[in-house]
């Protein structure tokens, strides 16, 4: 993506966090910078730290979850042992794992006015933002349903649009795609992709479903044992595709196959099917001395 306005909107710097009773840290010398505008993937094993960073960015951390604080988040240049929970709420939103828990009211319509409404927002501005962000998730035909008819897919849509209505500025969602099927995950991250690249919005998703934040995120960050063990480009990332295996995370299987079969040299590898058709096509043309240019994941 262009970051054509290349804002940093979070800096973490030196974090450490250990949970009150807790006898070892939970984060440890985290430094992390997200710009506006990028869609960040985390992933790790359970227990890596994940969700404590999250709380760290959307203030449930320090404000509700107690423990041994080090270091400095700053959200748009302040500090959030100077902001409230109201305050940070205004720019980050959370989307948590199962959407049962965050929805509030009986149907769509009155679980996006809910946010605003609390805020005391005017009635006309509610109307305006309600009808943003139906259409931003793609859900315009369920505005009067009701919540419990609808699929897990869709809840996890209407949790998301909920957020959008309060118009914050990054959104963070912690492994939104757990409970849903195959459908429900694509549909997720198709909205998520759709309000990165459309509206600009920072978005950082917490996930186990590495193919799929694979092919969506600008940046992937790998957490081990409270600490950010690689950073980057999801395709540089997969080039030491062993080191990340041995962390727990499970790797696309096409990536893993032809990890397995180039050796220990590290190499540009293919994470979608369609990447792993062409590469292999490509070996085959060469196997034939079909191939005179370079093959792209070389």
């Amino acid at each position: 993506m262009d970051h054509q306005v290349n804002e940093r909107i979070i800096e973490v710097k030196n974090l450490d966090f250990t949970y009150q009773g807790a006898d070892k840290p939970a984060l440890r010398g985290i430094n992390l910078t997200v710009r506006k505008g990028e869609l960040i993937g985390i992933t790790g094993a359970n227990g890596a730290g994940k969700t404590t960073l999250s709380y760290c960015l959307n203030g449930l951390i320090p404000s509700f979850y107690e423990g041994l604080f080090a270091g400095e988040v700053r959200i748009k240049g302040r500090s959030i042992f100077d902001l409230s929970i109201r305050e940070i709420s205004q720019w980050v939103g959370s989307v948590f794992q199962d959407p049962e828990t965050q929805l509030v009211s009986a149907n769509v319509e009155e679980e996006l006015a809910f946010g605003p409404e609390n805020f005391g927002i005017h009635p006309i501005e509610i109307e305006k933002r309600i009808n943003f962000a139906l259409k931003a998730v793609g859900i315009e035909g369920l505005r009067h349903s009701t919540v419990d008819a609808l699929s897990g897919g869709q809840k996890q849509r209407v949790a998301i649009a909920a957020v959008l209505a309060m118009f914050p500025e990054i959104i963070i969602l912690d492994e939104p795609t757990a409970e849903l099927d195959p459908v429900g995950t694509d549909e997720v991250f198709g909205v998520l992709r759709r309000l990165n690249r459309e509206f600009g919005l920072t978005v950082i998703i917490i996930e186990h479903k590495i193919e799929q934040l694979a092919t969506s995120c600008d940046r992937l960050l790998i957490m081990d044992q409270g600490r950010i063990v690689f950073g980057g480009a999801p395709d540089e990332i997969f080039r030491h595709w062993r080191e990340v295996h041995k962390l727990g995370v499970r790797l696309p299987q096409v990536t893993e196959f032809f990890g397995k079969y180039f050796g220990s040299e590290p190499r540009k590898l293919p994470v979608t099917l369609e990447e792993a058709q062409a590469l292999a096509e490509n070996l085959l043309s060469l196997g034939n001395g079909e191939q005179d240019e370079p093959n792209r994941y070389y």
